[in-house]
Parts: structure tokens; C-alpha cells; sequence
């Protein structure tokens, strides 16, 4: 019998992996004999930045010049993990991340009126207990998007095997009602979160699979569209005004195919901005106005989509 040392003879058996019988010469540093300075110079060469594999230099992949790279990153491993779990279409909402459930904002109105009155004189106190009161009365908008939620969460696949998903960015707020209301019915539920410069915390009621954490803005922006088959709005700031304004210029230039796009709240609104008044002046089209609708219950939005998606010849069931 042939000692395990010794090699098998020739086409008799396939190579053993992974070791050879014989070290390659590589295999081996340099003899101290031969060079008494190789083993500190080999060991510079190995700690060298420019030794590390591309895939795993993070100092690298962070240059300017990786960027390209990491954009197609951040949009793969989301595109991936969302055709694994059969999302194929969404219902997108937005929000506040400053409008709570109604208990916790009652709380805090008490607690900002109390610290109020303790100091009549001073007026940022004041200005704090009055934005806590239009808070407490904007605190049905969780309600609202939490029922919404679970009428979404509730409604079952679509024809064809397509699963439809509530997805938002992630955040508490509005945000997070959505997604609660969802979790509530027994749904997978989609976080789109984006890396900031301070700690932050998705909310509890994403699908762990489907919470994403996004570099680019650009790339979160591109997954909230990709498969929106509605798109809605609560009252909000900066944020929700900056994804629904460029949703609304994506569906009037028809770079997007014009989708539902409903404002949750008239009156707040209504507010914000006026659209009536963008077309008397000329700088947008009466068509333009046209692109959404308002609505202040959970099932006047959801009928509402299903209507029009009806209308357009591409309804959701």
C-alpha cells in the first residue's frame, strides 16, 4: 500500500485538494540564509495597501474613483434581496418622521404646555408648546397611515404570483405607521434607509430581509420608483417634499409612466404649496394639475389607486 506521503502514480487518481504533495516554491518566504533583510522587506510588501485585494480595501473602495463601483453596489444588493422575497410592485408612502401616534404626542403637548407655563416669559418654551400642539393635531396622520398599512399589507397577492409591498424610507413618523400597519396584517414590509452623518434607527416593524441602508440618495430614490405603483403623501417636510416634487417632474416630463400620486391632508397641503396658482402663472400646464389628488382616509386612498389604476388600463387586481 502507498504511504499517504508518497505521490499517487500517474493518471491513476485526481490531484488531492486542496494541498499539494510538493510546496510550491512560492509557497515558502525567502531563506534568512540566503537574504538576511527578505523577511522584513516581504513583510512590508504584505502589509502594503497596494497588496490588499481590490475587493476588500476599503480605504480603495471609499477614493473618489471607486464611486462607479459603489453605485452599482448599493443599487445591486437591494435589486437582489427584493427579487429573492418576490417584491415586484410597491405601494410607496411618505411622511413626517415628527408626527407620532396620538398618545405619545398628547404626552409631549402636556409636557411642552406644563414647561410653558412654568416660564410664561420665555418664548422659545411658547413656540414649543404650540408646535407640540399642531403635532397632537396632526397625530390622526399615524392612524390614517397605519390603517392604510394593513389595507395594503391585507390585500394579498396580485394576479400573475406579483406581490405587492408597502414600502417607505425606513423611518419612524408616518413612516413607520405604514409599515406597522402592514406588520399588523401579517406582511413583508419594505425599509428604504439612507446613511447619515448622526446615529439613526430603522423602526420596528420592517422585514429584517427587506431593511436596506443606502450610501447614495441617488440610488434610494431610484428603488422607491422602480416599482411604485402608487405613491403617498402625509404631511411632511423637507424630505417627503423632496420625493414628491420629483416624483411629480418624473411623471410630467413621462420619463416615469404617471402613476397615482395622492396627498394625504388637504388642508395642510393646500398650505404647502398651490398648484392652482403654478398654473395661472403659467409655469406649469392645467394637465400638470392634474397629476394627484387629495384624500383624508385610509380607504379613500386606497380606493382611489385602485380606481385609477383601473382607468388606465392597469389595474392592481
Amino acid at each position: 500500500m502507498m504511504s499517504p506521503e508518497e505521490p499517487p502514480p500517474p493518471g491513476e487518481e485526481p490531484p488531492p485538494p486542496p494541498r499539494r504533495h510538493e510546496p510550491l516554491p512560492d509557497e515558502r518566504p525567502k531563506p534568512l540564509w540566503e537574504d538576511s533583510g527578505a523577511a522584513q522587506r516581504v513583510a512590508a510588501l504584505l502589509a502594503s495597501p497596494a497588496y490588499r485585494e481590490a475587493n476588500s480595501d476599503t480605504d480603495f473602495l471609499n477614493g473618489a474613483e471607486a464611486r462607479g463601483p459603489r453605485l452599482e453596489l448599493d443599487y445591486l444588493k437591494a435589486e437582489l434581496l427584493l427579487r429573492q422575497h418576490g417584491v415586484t410592485d410597491a405601494i410607496v408612502v411618505f411622511g413626517s418622521t415628527r408626527i407620532v401616534e396620538p398618545a405619545t404626542a398628547q404626552a409631549r403637548l402636556a409636557q411642552a404646555r406644563a414647561l410653558a407655563a412654568a416660564h410664561p416669559g420665555d418664548a422659545e418654551a411658547a413656540r414649543r408648546a404650540r408646535v407640540a400642539g399642531r403635532i397632537a393635531d396632526k397625530a390622526r396622520f399615524y392612524e390614517i397611515a397605519r390603517e392604510f398599512g394593513r389595507i395594503v399589507g391585507a390585500a394579498g397577492p396580485l394576479p400573475g404570483g406579483r406581490r405587492l409591498a408597502i414600502v417607505t424610507g425606513g423611518g419612524p413618523g408616518v413612516m413607520e405607521a405604514a409599515n406597522r400597519g402592514a406588520f399588523d396584517a401579517g406582511a413583508e414590509t419594505v425599509g428604504l434607509n439612507i446613511s447619515l452623518p448622526h446615529e439613526q434607527y430603522p423602526n420596528p416593524y420592517l422585514t429584517p430581509e427587506l431593511c436596506f441602508r443606502f450610501h447614495y440618495f441617488a440610488i434610494r430614490k431610484l428603488h422607491f420608483v422602480l416599482r411604485a405603483r402608487a405613491l403617498v403623501a402625509f404631511p411632511g417636510g423637507y424630505g417627503t417634499l423632496d420625493e414628491l416634487f420629483e416624483t411629480l417632474t418624473l411623471a410630467q416630463t413621462r420619463v416615469l409612466k404617471p402613476l397615482p400620486i395622492v396627498l394625504v391632508g388637504e388642508a395642510y397641503w393646500r398650505r404647502v404649496f398651490d398648484p392652482d396658482f403654478l398654473v395661472e402663472e403659467g409655469v406649469i400646464a392645467p394637465e400638470d394639475r392634474a397629476l394627484f389628488w387629495y384624500a383624508e382616509t385610509a380607504r379613500d386612498i386606497w380606493e382611489g389607486i385602485l380606481r385609477w389604476r383601473e382607468k388606465a388600463g392597469d389595474p392592481l387586481f
